[in-house]
């Protein structure tokens, strides 16, 4: 019998571990990971679709966001793909918890009382392990898109309570499915490991930058503006909110992400249309910045709004951009980016406040 040198059978021993191995690796990476969740989501959806005539828009709007989520992952952009998922899990368990209304509907405010307590209990726990967990295996990205999804929980399931007393008892029901749905896409992306080394980013607070944007937001709150382009404040102030509130709770990754987004909300406000020529600029200023982005460790945070301006000067279907999307292209390049390389920097000092203030509260529904 012919014996196989030791070091020859370790080697071979190697190769088999490594052929048995590394399809198990290509599965649990975070691309195989978002994909199979979209294809989970759009077979939930196939299988047991929202027959609710009331939600059927909701049901149209959850299904978009799936396949925007997989166009993204499949085209490389695997953070788009991971932010268009997250907005599929809030919608899609909105309308499932909306559409299944009979014992609220029967049962009235103490039925959804017993479901919002159960729902109460199960936000407030997750939210308390989110606030313990490490990052080390997690690149920015995920960490920050785990972090909104997070601190719109609690709000939203909130917000439900409100809105069932105020209202109806049914009314509220939307709201509860929406936080749980943020909640389980925290938690998703918290199971998302990645070889993410050390963040290029010193997180901190951002209480300085948000005050300023508040600043700059209310004094362009003039008519015409605010008349015209009244969604668009609301969505530029929603996002300072959100920001805000992800700041005081540490939430820092999350609320770089959520200003970010509000500089963007507030660029829109002046940014002109692109003409031929300049919509070919921009794509090249794109693709120039992912270029220098690419040779650096973790700029996560931007590659996600960079792979948002890709998408949008580039349809998977072929389709034409719209206006918007050409100069919310421009805006990301031009007033995020340098937003996000400013804000690496130290921290500027609030001034302090002389004299007696005046504390006041104004009640604005939360991420509309």
């Amino acid at each position: 019998m012919k014996l196989v040198p030791k070091t020859r059978s370790r080697t071979l021993i190697l190769i088999l571990l490594g052929a048995l191995t590394s399809p198990l690796a290509a599965q649990s990476s975070p691309s195989c990971q978002i994909k199979a969740e979209i294809a989970r989501l759009q077979q939930s959806l196939k299988d047991n679709p929202i027959a609710d005539p009331n939600l059927k828009d909701l049901s149209t709007m959850a299904s978009d966001a799936l396949k925007s989520a997989a166009d993204a992952v499949y085209a490389g952009h695997l953070y788009l793909g991971l932010e268009k998922l997250g907005q599929a899990e809030d919608l899609l368990q909105g309308a499932r918890t909306a559409a299944d209304k009979a014992e609220v509907e029967k049962d009235g405010l103490a039925a959804f009382e017993s479901q919002w307590g159960q729902a109460s209990l199960r936000l407030t726990a997750l939210d308390k392990d989110a606030h313990a967990r490490e990052w080390k295996h997690s690149t920015l990205a995920i960490r920050a898109l785990a972090e909104a999804a997070q601190g719109r929980a609690i709000p939203l399931l909130d917000g439900g309570r409100g809105f069932a007393t105020a209202t109806g008892p049914k009314d509220g029901l939307f709201y509860v499915g929406q936080a749980q749905g943020e909640a389980d896409f925290a938690a998703f992306c918290a199971s998302l490991k990645t070889d993410a080394g050390n963040p290029a980013f010193p997180l901190r607070s951002l209480l300085p930058e948000l005050r300023s944007l508040q600043e700059k937001t209310n004094a362009a709150f003039q008519p015409p503006k605010s008349i015209d382009l009244h969604p668009r404040f609301i969505a530029l102030n929603s996002q300072i909110k959100l920001a805000e509130e992800l700041d005081a709770s540490r939430f820092y990754a999350g609320a770089l992400y959520a200003y970010l987004e509000s500089v963007r909300h507030y660029g829109m406000l002046d940014a002109p249309p692109l003409d031929a020529a300049a919509q070919t600029q921009v794509k090249q200023d794109v693709a120039a910045a992912a270029n220098k982005l690419a040779a650096s460790s973790d700029e996560s945070i931007a590659q996600l709004f960079l792979e948002r301006a890709a998408s949008y000067t580039a349809h998977p279907d072929g389709s034409t951009p719209t206006v918007d999307e050409w100069r919310g292209a421009r805006v990301i390049v031009d007033q995020v980016l340098p937003a996000y390389y400013a804000a690496k920097k130290p921290a500027t000092k609030l001034a302090l406040p002389s004299g007696k203030t005046v504390d006041i509260t104004l009640v604005r529904w939360p991420y509309t």
